[in-house]
């Protein structure tokens, strides 16, 4: 398997999606659909296949592109949609080209509801298409439950009732039609039921189930038990019922969408083409920014090079904004609705690419992904330099025992580990955090201007206004508070506050920001409390030598410095001890230490 697919295979979604692999003359080899697109693809190439033509496939395969969609209906909708278009030699195609089913409201007097796999351009209004033939056919059980309608194909014209052309059949005398034929039921009535019919199809049919349950209720009262079960059966498939597809819709013809996504140096911008109320053709491509454009600028100029490399002719764009792009085009910005749900999953779609797009640029150039991230950085926290060099501090104690303090340093946004520090806090009494942030910022900083080191461009301290004030007391003293930018994060609401700032800042949670703020707080946290734990074992090692009436501290540092841990001393024996610090001392500890095995 080439780098290059290896790669495709990491940064894949874990979403429900279609995929299409090509071959080396970029032609379409076969298309599928995934409910996890990453697991279903990467099976292709972790598998012995045992069958001859998917190896052959695999072997073919030199690039992989896919579409995200919402569910796995979405996916089964659109591969069907791709395969018809593209026809790809590795996919089934059935003989009689079956198309999945609508549901369609005729356009005439009392217009008649049924399922087709046509649809016809009259007028007549459809809905769907369908996954499941049951499903729609669930929904229109229900709905001649509720609405008795005509299903007759009689031309009901007012001059053909009123010369009574037709007559009552077998529906109006079993209850399934009301007779709209010989003027037993209003135009204006049926009409309703129409109105009432369109909102259960669209899935807004809380009132139609009330009215529903009711009718349930009323045949169990009239122990009529067979038909109230029965309507128990299709109230519960229902509750299964997915009204329609973000995918495709038949009242969109012809029309390019396009959306983008941006961050401070690319815009990622998404076409999907639709005819015939389906996907046809889904392109997503990056744009550098050279001189700061906005995301106008960028769709503006993408929709003019895409619509030329397609060679689109569509006189009708769905945009998330407004864009000026002259000519006699329509520029629809949608708001609600299906045309809102298809803007929404070209978004998508550039979000996903996006995403994958940086997960690779990771791997294979992790100088620019770094580069990227600290512009982002000193765009968000409005930094007058690109903070190559951060670093954080953190305090730790326990109870007051112990104080101690951290310093991790970050350099291209990555961990610097051999230049992190850790402090011992001198001249505080009792746990002060504000006094003891104080202390350890000038130390650190003091010793690099006596070396004269390069100070860091930001410095981050774990806490809030007070540490913070802190800090820069002794950065003041120092004489260095002009030239480093700092800032403290809380932890309660990952606030950031600046200095002489009441205000905090909050950053999205999940921005590329904050998460790097958060991990330089986290490793300081990290190897503060390390060394926390390391100190107190240390100590509580040293009391247990110098518990031994006789054994004084030196004597007790002189060992473990010699022997770097108690288990080791009371491993050697009395003449190796009396050798380093005496016989009297030797028998005193070997005595205790042996005693207590």
């Amino acid at each position: 398997m080439s780098s290059n697919l290896d790669l495709l295979l990491k940064t894949l979604p874990q979403q429900a999606g279609v995929y299409q692999f090509f071959d080396k003359n970029d032609k379409i080899l076969y298309i599928g659909k995934a409910v996890n697109l990453k697991k279903r693809v990467a099976s292709y190439f972790s598998k012995n296949h045992e069958n001859a033509k998917t190896k052959i496939l695999v072997s073919k395969i030199v690039d992989i592109k896919h579409i995200v969609v919402e569910t796995e209906t979405d996916a089964l909708l659109l591969e069907n949609n791709l395969i018809k278009k593209y026809q790809p030699r590795y996919n089934i195609m059935l003989k009689d080209d079956k198309t999945y089913p609508w549901i369609c409201i005729k356009k005439e007097r009392f217009p008649r509801v049924f399922l087709t796999r046509n649809v016809v351009k009259d007028g007549s209004e459809y809905f769907g298409p369908y996954a499941s033939v049951r499903t729609a056919n669930a929904l229109l059980d229900v709905i001649k439950e509720l609405y008795p309608l005509r299903t007759c194909a009689y031309d009901l014209s007012e001059k053909n009732i009123k010369q009574k052309k037709h007559k009552l059949c077998l529906d109006y005398h079993i209850g399934k039609c009301l007779g709209p034929c010989e003027e037993l039921q209003t135009e204006s009535d049926y009409n309703q039921a129409i109105g009432e019919i369109k909102n259960i199809i669209k899935g807004n049919f809380k009132d139609a189930l009330i009215k529903f349950e009711e009718l349930m209720h009323q045949f169990s009262a009239d122990l009529k038990f067979e038909e109230a079960q029965l309507i128990k059966e299709k109230i519960k498939l229902l509750d299964n019922y997915q009204s329609k597809s973000t995918i495709v819709s038949p009242t969109i013809n012809n029309v390019d969408v396009f959306s983008i996504v941006s961050d401070n140096s690319f815009g990622y911008v998404n076409f999907l083409k639709i005819a015939n109320g389906s996907i046809i053709q889904s392109h997503t491509t990056e744009i550098k920014k050279k001189l700061d454009e906005s995301d106008k600028e960028l769709l503006e100029y993408a929709i003019i090079a895409i619509r030329d490399w397609f060679h689109s002719q569509s006189k009708e764009l769905y945009v998330p904004f407004k864009v000026e792009l002259g000519g006699d085009l329509k520029i629809t910005i949608p708001k609600i609705g299906d045309k809102k749900h298809i803007i929404e999953l070209s978004q998508k779609n550039a979000q996903y690419y996006r995403f994958e797009h940086l997960k690779q640029l990771k791997i294979v150039d992790p100088e620019r992904h770094s580069n990227r991230i600290l512009r982002q950085l000193q765009q968000d926290l409005r930094l007058k330099e690109l903070p190559n060099h951060i670093e954080c501090f953190d305090n730790s104690n326990l109870q007051g025992t112990n104080p101690v303090a951290s310093c991790v340093v970050f350099k291209s946004a990555k961990p610097a580990k051999s230049e992190y520090r850790h402090f011992h806090i001198k001249s505080v009494e009792g746990p002060d955090d504000f006094a003891s942030m104080e202390e350890v910022v000038f130390r650190r900083y003091k010793r690099m201007i006596d070396e004269c080191s390069e100070l860091p461009n930001l410095i981050i301290v774990d806490g809030g206004k007070g540490q913070l004030s802190s800090a820069v007391k002794s950065l003041e003293l120092l004489g260095i508070s002009d030239k480093v930018a700092i800032i403290s994060i809380a932890k309660r609401l990952e606030e950031i506050y600046y200095p002489k700032d009441s205000i905090p800042l909050y950053l999205d949670k999940k921005s590329e920001s904050l998460k790097i703020i958060q991990h330089l707080r986290n490793e300081a946290h990290r190897f503060g409390l390390t060394f926390h734990r390391k100190i107190r074992s240390k100590k509580s090692i040293q009391n247990e030598l110098e518990q031994i009436v006789g054994i004084g501290k030196e004597t007790a540092d002189l060992l473990l410095k010699k022997f770097k841990s108690v288990k080791r001393i009371s491993s050697i024996s009395i003449e190796v001890l009396t050798e380093e610090i005496g016989k009297s001392k030797a028998e005193k500890i070997f005595t205790h230490l042996h005693q207590n095995m």
